[in-house]
């Protein structure tokens, strides 16, 4: 289980990176938006500590991740709910992004909270 869930932490990380990056301007151009770019840049941090808490094995490490993948799907409701207000970037893309990412973070918050006795 556990290098399955910190390879879908791993995704996540860099979904959000991405995300942000494309936000700044960097990846795509025409997506600009500064406050979705923080948003996503410290998803993404938060994500990234989730996982580094996964990887050293220890008694807490199961409830920091589980606490990192909820505060990345509250973010993203935030910013999913910015968007069907008419506030924000509303392209295509950030419609798909915000599905996929919803989809991955309710995911991994199943795994981990159905995995009760496995390690991590």
């Amino acid at each position: 289980m556990r290098p399955a869930i910190e390879i879908l932490f791993l995704v996540e990380t860099c979904l959000y990176a991405v995300a942000s990056l494309t936000h700044a301007g960097l990846v795509l151009e025409g997506h600009e938006h500064r406050q979705a770019m923080i948003a996503e840049a410290v998803i993404s941090a938060v994500l990234l500590l989730g996982l580094t808490a996964l990887s050293l094995d220890r008694p807490w490490s199961r409830a920091a991740a589980i606490s990192a993948q909820s505060f990345a799907l509250l973010g993203t409701l935030v910013g999913a709910f910015t968007i069907a207000v008419g506030v924000g970037p509303q392209t295509r893309l950030d419609y798909v992004t915000h599905a996929v990412m919803i989809l991955l973070l309710v995911t991994g918050l199943i795994w981990l909270t159905r995995k009760r006795n496995a390690p991590g």
